[in-house]
């Protein structure tokens, strides 16, 4: 499999007129040859290619690496590689300038003499964004996990507790339940605080009446899920039962719009176009969706200014939103699966409005 995604850059390069790649962004290492540390650098050249880590990793490598060759050494990681390629002079070295920072480029030039680095931003995500059948299977497992999670952390979505203690729940049960960790902070936002789309788990103290909008994911071999539910605590008001309604409504006509071949800004719009007859698009304060994979946010991405064109194969968060300050928000996200012919909802969470 690794050596298949190898032969794809191998093929980038040539297409692009490069000598090489370099490649130290760790989710796009651990695409390329499995490596799940904390510390490598792979370099992909038209013939060869050489992964270097330190040796905190030698053992490490020996079970996760396959394709490239392996230098374990000690210092600047491009200073092991260099030795034991041949790159003619003035070869072009491709690099991603978002993920290279500039004390990186100096180390690379200096290891690197008379290489030409030339900036080919994104150039991997191609390749990234479409899945193949093992990796889908890796985020449906780690969808049934976070599923799993909510389950049990429902009964304690009562009047009175923290929001922090919730949080702090769904962390310890996605690692009980056989997750890698988190994919990223639980976000659990109760009352008025469910108007800050981000807002991190506080110790607020939930109150009957209001929604409870909770965000979260996990990580299984790397790959994740994003899933997020809003419940109300309690009776909620008619205000906010239309708010809620008003969402589902636009989450729901969004995933119709769902498949390959169709531009990723016309599902956005969607979903806009929905909140609109509800008087609530100005409370949709982000982007429909984004891509999911060995990152919480991959390409490509569901936002009116996106340029993407879906593909079969791509994984996708759909997850509409109103934030209204001072009253409240709702979000409801689910993890879709885009195919030529519609889509493969991988989250199975009820979206009725739950009242605990």
């Amino acid at each position: 499999m690794t050596r298949r995604r190898l032969d794809d850059v191998r093929r980038l390069l040539v297409a692009r007129r490069l000598d090489a790649l370099v490649v130290s962004h760790l989710p796009q290492i651990r695409y390329l040859c499995g490596f799940s540390g904390s510390n490598g650098l792979l370099l992909v050249t038209r013939t060869t290619d050489v992964f270097a880590t330190d040796g905190r990793y030698a053992e490490q490598v020996k079970q996760e690496v396959n394709g490239p060759r392996v230098a374990v050494g000690a210092g600047p990681l491009a200073d092991v590689i260099a030795p034991r390629v041949r790159l003619r002079r003035g070869a072009r070295i491709g690099f991603d300038p978002e993920q290279t920072s500039i004390a990186a480029m100096s180390r690379w030039r200096s290891s690197f003499r008379g290489a030409m680095f030339t900036p080919v931003p994104g150039l991997l995500d191609p390749l990234i964004s479409v899945k193949d059948h093992d990796e889908i299977e890796a985020t449906r497992r780690a969808v049934a996990i976070s599923e799993r999670v909510w389950k049990e952390v429902l009964p304690m979505v009562v009047p009175g507790v923290r929001e922090m203690e919730i949080a702090a729940r769904i962390t310890f049960l996605h690692r009980l339940h056989g997750a890698d960790g988190d994919g990223f902070e639980p976000i659990v936002a109760s009352g008025p605080r469910g108007a800050l789309p981000h807002a991190g788990a506080s110790e607020r103290r939930i109150r009957r009446g209001e929604l409870v909008t909770i965000d979260f994911g996990c990580r299984w071999k790397g790959y994740h899920s994003d899933i997020t539910r809003t419940v109300a605590v309690g009776r909620p008001s008619p205000p906010l039962r239309r708010m809620y309604q008003a969402v589902l409504e636009s989450q729901l006509g969004s995933l119709l719009m769902l498949r390959a071949g169709v531009a990723a800004r016309e599902v956005d719009a969607e979903a806009r176009r929905i909140l609109r007859s509800h008087r609530l698009q100005p409370y949709f304060r982000h982007s429909l969706g984004h891509g999911l994979g060995l990152q919480i946010h991959e390409q490509p991405r569901l936002a009116p200014t996106s340029s993407d064109i879906l593909r079969d194969g791509q994984i996708v968060t759909v997850e509409p939103g109103v934030y209204v300050p001072g009253v409240g928000g709702v979000r409801i996200e689910d993890d879709v699966v885009v195919r030529p012919h519609g889509r493969d909802l991988l989250t199975s969470l009820p979206k009725d409005l739950l009242v605990l």
